[in-house]
């Protein structure tokens, strides 16, 4: 269904998984695990790069404007990546367990849009969306595409990296550059008000996620049969927060990811394995 292809080896907690999800309207709250298999990577599992990158803060955007153009400059190279990335099979069987009445709402702590791509609809996006840019002056909400075109318009000559080296994306879309590089990228402001400078529409470190989304988010934890957990570590409170309470309401917990998560011990089922495999064989047991 869907596109989805089961492999022929699963895990022994499949049954248990396939238990829970079975008994329908399951929230999902993923995480960056979910999309390395689209090429983008994460922070702490196997592909992550934290140990060498360091994010960007909301006062280091908001406060420093070296910082801020610098965290443009970045991003336009890296952007490319994120755009054409394509869900894989984990964001497909989400979408297809959803269409079958399983799965009802989604919460995202990522912010490539994958979820939707894949055909997931009701997907609330804890950190907001890398496609969309806001004006910190007057507010507008504008498309990340149309930023792009703008920036390829301002920076015909920007060429960071040799010719045929293609940069390493870090997980919230951007790159390494050298300090250098950074003098000759021109960045455009807000065209609604003519002057406030941009920022991706996104939670960055440091900065609190609008209180209505969390209460949204609360809402259908609290609603829900069951919480699943799909390739996030729980290591900030922002997605811990919700398994806390589900586990405090009664409201069985599964979580998959490969390796371990600071949510373990509060979990009903616990499924150590990629997603990619678990995933498509949960759907081919419930589905098929």
């Amino acid at each position: 269904m869907g596109g989805v292809s089961a492999p022929s080896v699963v895990v022994p907690e499949l049954a248990e998984l396939a238990a829970l999800v079975g008994n329908g309207n399951a929230v999902v709250l993923s995480g960056a695990g979910l999309s390395t298999d689209s090429g983008i990577p994460d922070y702490r599992g196997a592909t992550g790069s934290r140990r060498t990158h360091s994010p960007m803060t909301w006062q280091t955007f908001t406060r420093d404007p070296r910082g801020r153009h610098r965290y443009w400059a970045r991003s336009y190279v890296g952007w490319r990546q994120i755009a054409d990335a394509r869900p894989n099979e984990g964001h497909r069987a989400v979408a297809a367990l959803q269409r079958a009445g399983l799965v009802g709402g989604v919460i995202t702590q990522n912010v490539d849009g994958l979820h939707q791509a894949a055909g997931a609809d009701d997907v609330l996006e804890l950190h907001g969306g890398l496609d969309r840019t806001v004006c910190l002056q007057c507010g507008d909400v504008a498309s990340r595409a149309e930023l792009d075109l703008r920036l390829r318009e301002a920076n015909p000559g920007f060429r960071p990296e040799p010719a045929g080296v293609e940069p390493a994306v870090n997980p919230d879309g951007d790159v390494e550059l050298p300090e250098e590089a950074l003098d000759d990228f021109v960045m455009v402001d807000c065209l609604a008000c003519g002057g406030g400078p941009l920022k991706p529409d996104v939670v960055f470190f440091g900065e609190t996620v609008p209180r209505d989304r969390v209460d949204a988010a609360f809402d259908l934890v609290g609603c829900a049969r069951s919480l699943v957990v799909l390739g996030s570590s729980l290591t900030v409170m922002s997605g811990y927060r919700f398994v806390l309470r589900a586990a405090k309401d009664g409201i069985p917990v599964a979580i998959v990811n490969a390796g371990p998560t600071r949510g373990d011990e509060k979990a009903d089922v616990r499924v150590d394995a990629p997603l990619g495999r678990v995933l498509p064989a949960l759907v081919d047991r419930l589905l098929r």
